[in-house]
């Protein structure tokens, strides 16, 4: 086996699952991974430049511009032009959106921490220990 193949194999359908589950258990509305991911960065950062957004996710520009377009019009992202060069633009989250995103977040932790009491002690120990892995491994990757 593996590890990279494997790992590479289970997280797309790991992270789709999971944000099936979150949606289903407290009926949230459908917001796209791409739309969570940046409402994430903003709700740590307190405000992005949208070319900081898009290094930060690693996406193109173009993304964070169609992404912003659309959750403005959903009112959950604000677009703020500086007084002092109009060239300059700040996102933030909009209350209405770190809210959803609690809801998010407290979903899957609650559908995770079921799924994963589920499983036998030694897997879930298991887990437990690979998480500084996996934490060094997105440094890695970044």
């Amino acid at each position: 086996m593996n590890t990279a193949t494997e790992l590479s194999r289970l997280l797309g359908p790991l992270r789709r699952t999971v944000l099936r589950a979150t949606r289903a258990a407290k009926d949230l509305p459908d917001l796209p991974e791409a739309q969570i991911e940046l409402l994430r960065a903003l709700s740590e950062a307190g405000s992005l430049s949208p070319s900081d957004a898009a290094r930060q996710l690693q996406v193109a520009p173009s993304t964070i511009s169609n992404l912003t377009r659309r959750m403005i019009a959903d009112r959950l992202v604000q677009r703020h032009t500086s007084d002092a060069d109009l060239r300059t633009v700040t996102l933030t989250a909009t209350a209405e959106a770190i809210e959803l995103l609690n809801l998010y977040d407290h979903a899957s932790t609650e559908i995770l921490s079921e799924a994963i009491s589920r499983l036998p002690p030694a897997e879930q120990k298991a887990l437990t220990r690979a998480l500084p892995s996996l934490e060094h491994l997105l440094a890695e990757l970044h």
